[in-house]
C-alpha cells in the first residue's frame, strides 16, 4: 500500500480507527477490500450533500410514531397462593431462591 494519495492516507487512518474500535485485526488484503468499501460509502454520502432538502422539515424519526406506552394502572393478577403453592421454598408473599452473587 505504498505511493498513496493524501485522500488514501486519510482513509487508511479512518480504517485504522474503525479496526481499533471494532477490535479487529485486518490483513492487508482485507484492508484493501475495506478501503474500496469505504470509498463507495463516502462517495454515497457525498452524493447526499447535493440533495435539496430545503423543503423537508427536520425530524428525529421519519415515521409518524406516537408514544406507544399505555397508562400505568393496576390490573387484576393471578392469585398469589395459586402461584406459590408448588414453590420449593417460599415465605408468605414470594419465592425464596438461593443466593447466586456474592
Amino acid at each position: 500500500m505504498q505511493d498513496e494519495k493524501p485522500d488514501s492516507r486519510q482513509k487508511l487512518t479512518q480504517l485504522a480507527i474503525l479496526e481499533e474500535l471494532s477490535l479487529l485485526t485486518l490483513s492487508d488484503d482485507e484492508k484493501s477490500l475495506f478501503m474500496e468499501d469505504l470509498k463507495e460509502v463516502t462517495a454515497s454520502m457525498a452524493g447526499l450533500k447535493e440533495l435539496d432538502t430545503s423543503g423537508i422539515a427536520e425530524c428525529s424519526n421519519p415515521l409518524d410514531n406516537v408514544n406507544g406506552f399505555r397508562e400505568d394502572e393496576a390490573l387484576p393478577s393471578y392469585d398469589r397462593e395459586l402461584i406459590l403453592k408448588n414453590a420449593p421454598n417460599r415465605n408468605n408473599e414470594m419465592f425464596i431462591v438461593p443466593k447466586t452473587i456474592d
